[in-house]
C-alpha cells in the first residue's frame, strides 16, 4: 500500500527510560499514520533500555551512545540518521492520541512556510491540566509554555501560529532544521527547543500549532541530573540572551535575571543559581560568534521574530513551581528522555 504524504521519522531520545519506551512505543503502533521509521537514540542507558528494545522491538532503529550526551546532542544525531522529511521528536514518557502524527504532518501539509508543529500536551497524571500548547520568547528572556498548569478548557483547541515548540512532542520539516544547524549541543538540555525555534523564525520559518493531544508526564529523567534542572535553564538562558538579543533589551533581561535571582534567594539556592550564571561564561564567545552570523544571516528581525509582550511580575510558576508565571523558563522539551 502507498503511504500518503512525505515520510516520517519518529526519533525518541532515550536516558534511562526503560520504564516509558512500552507505552510509548504502544502509542506509535497504534497511530492512524504510522512512522516510517522510528529510531531511539539511547545516551548510555544502564537500566536495561536496549536489551528491551532488541528483544521486544527488533524494527526500531537504535542508535547507542556511550554516555549521556545530552537532549540536544542525541535529537541531532536522530533528526541526521533519519530518512523522513518529516521528523518528529518525542520524548520517552510521552503518549501520543492516536491521531497524532496524521494531524500534526497535515498541518505542514498545509503551512508550507511552518519548519515545525506544536501541539497540545496534557499532564499525563492530571490529563485535565494542560502541560504545554506551544511555546512563547519574551523580550526578557524568559520562555513561557502556553497554558502551563491551567485546567484544559478547550482554550487552546484551534489551530494557528505559536512562536515555537516544545521539542517533548513536535513534528519538524528535517531539512529546516538541519538548514539552520540542528539543535544547539552546548546547551546540552532545557531551552534548546526554544533556541532552535528563534533560528527558524530568523531564517524566515514560522512555527503552526495543531491541537493534536498527547500526554506528558514531564521531567521522565531530569531527576537523575545531577543537581537538578535548575542549574541547566539558568546558564542556557544565558546563552540564548547573549547568541540573539539587542542591546536595547538588556534593561528587561537585568530585570527578569534580578527577579529570578531573588527568587532563588528566598528558596536558599541563590549559590548554585550564581554557579549556573558562572557555568554559562566559558561559552559566552562561541555565543557572540554565533551573534555575529545570526545577525548578519536573518531574514526576518529579530523584533519580529520575538514581538513585544506584556513583562509580568508577581510569583514566578517556572522551574522552581509555585506563582503565576508559568513555566516561564522553558524545560519542556528540554529533558534527557
Amino acid at each position: 500500500m502507498t503511504v500518503p504524504g512525505p515520510g516520517i521519522s519518529v526519533v525518541i531520545p532515550n536516558w534511562n527510560g526503560r520504564r516509558w519506551l512500552p507505552e510509548c512505543l504502544g502509542c506509535l503502533a497504534a497511530q492512524t499514520r504510522c512512522a516510517d521509521e522510528v529510531i531511539v537514540v539511547d545516551n548510555g542507558s544502564d537500566d536495561g533500555s536496549l536489551e528491551y528494545l532488541r528483544d521486544q522491538h527488533p524494527r526500531v532503529r537504535a542508535l547507542a551512545q556511550r554516555r549521556n550526551t545530552g537532549f540536544a546532542f542525541a535529537a541531532n544525531r536522530g533528526i541526521e540518521a533519519a530518512s523522513g522529511e518529516l521528523v518528529a521528536l518525542i520524548n520517552t514518557d510521552v503518549v501520543l492520541s492516536p491521531d497524532w502524527l496524521a494531524r500534526m504532518a497535515a498541518a505542514l501539509r498545509v503551512r508550507p512556510a511552518a519548519a515545525s508543529v506544536a501541539c497540545k500536551m496534557l499532564s499525563l497524571s492530571e490529563p485535565g491540566v494542560l502541560y504545554d500548547a506551544g511555546d512563547i520568547l519574551r523580550r526578557d528572556g524568559a520562555c513561557e509554555q502556553r497554558g502551563r498548569f491551567m485546567p484544559d478548557g478547550g482554550a487552546y483547541d484551534v489551530p494557528g501560529d505559536v512562536f515555537g515548540a516544545c521539542a517533548g512532542a513536535a513534528l519538524y520539516r528535517r531539512d529546516a532544521v538541519l538548514g539552520v544547524g540542528g539543535f544547539d549541543e552546548r546547551y546540552f538540555a532545557y531551552l534548546e527547543d526554544v533556541d532552535l525555534a528563534l533560528r527558524l523564525r530568523l531564517a524566515g520559518w514560522t512555527c503552526a500549532y495543531e491541537p493534536a493531544v498527547c500526554w506528558h508526564a514531564g521531567e521522565g529523567s531530569s531527576a537523575q541530573l545531577r543537581g537538578g534542572h535548575l542549574p541547566l535553564v539558568t546558564r542556557n538562558t544565558v546563552l540564548l540572551v547573549a547568541k540573539a538579543f539587542p542591546v536595547r533589551w538588556l534593561g528587561l533581561v537585568a530585570y527578569r535575571q534580578l527577579g529570578w535571582a531573588y527568587h532563588a534567594l528566598l528558596e536558599r539556592r541563590l549559590g548554585a543559581h550564581v554557579r549556573a550564571l558562572a557555568a554559562a561564561m566559558p561559552l559566552l564567545g562561541h555565543a557572540l560568534a554565533e551573534r555575529r552570523r545570526l545577525s548578519s544571516e536573518a531574514v526576518v528581525p529579530i523584533s519580529a521574530a520575538i514581538p513585544s509582550r506584556p513583562i509580568r511580575g508577581g510569583r514566578r510558576r517556572s522551574a522552581s513551581g509555585g506563582g503565576n508565571e508559568r513555566r516561564e523558563m522553558g524545560e519542556c522539551g528540554a529533558e534527557l528522555t
